[in-house]
């Protein structure tokens, strides 16, 4: 599943935010050398409880990334890493607090917004389309591996937590539970009865 998949599978209320945003670490195009660049990122507790805020979840008491940047052709940046983070929710069974552990694996290839732009096919009339895993734009000629990881861990929050061996229970039906077709049993009762009297 791509990461446009499960956003669109995910609660409003736990999606990366857009404005600005929780968590900011940007890397410009010109930063990264033809070898490559390694970015270790912790952020600190201002920042997870910004986080946490705009992603909708009660706190996030780790938040951590790794990050290996490469060259993408000319003009293109290709992000790979993790995204590792304890949670804070709430279990939707037992109400409970819980804290959850968050591992997602992180592979984006970034590119100018101008190449994302394809032209359209004058031969057939239609417009030709990005895939679901096209390439993402590069923003301000570079890539805010913040805002890369604070997408990926939302994506990774499960939107309806539980405590470990906690399993939602219906209430049992009481014997005063009306019963289908209860109504109707009743008025044959009385019909039979006042038939019965009125031959007596």
């Amino acid at each position: 599943m791509s990461r446009r998949d499960k956003s669109q599978d995910m609660p409003r209320e736990t999606r990366a935010p857009k404005g600005k945003p929780p968590w900011s670490a940007p890397v410009s195009l010109h930063e990264v050398p033809e070898t490559g660049r390694h970015v270790e990122l912790v952020a600190d507790e201002a920042t997870r409880a910004a986080v946490a805020q705009a992603i909708g979840v009660r706190d996030v008491p780790r938040l951590e990334a790794s990050f290996d940047i490469v060259r993408q052709g000319r003009d293109g940046l290709h992000v790979t890493g993790r995204v590792s983070a304890t949670v804070g929710q709430t279990c939707v069974v037992t109400l409970d607090p819980i804290d959850n552990e968050i591992d997602e694996a992180v592979d984006l290839v970034f590119t100018p917004d101008e190449a994302l732009e394809l032209p359209d096919d004058a031969a057939s009339g239609r417009s030709r389309v990005a895939a679901e895993d096209a390439p993402e734009p590069l923003v301000g000629g570079g890539v805010d591996l913040g805002v890369v990881a604070t997408e990926f861990l939302a994506l990774g929050i499960d939107p309806y937590p539980r405590k470990s061996g906690a399993e939602f229970t219906a209430p049992a039906a009481s014997d005063d539970t009306p019963k289908p077709f209860a109504g109707l049993a009743a008025l044959k009762n009385l019909a039979a009865l006042k038939n019965k009297q009125g031959g007596s």
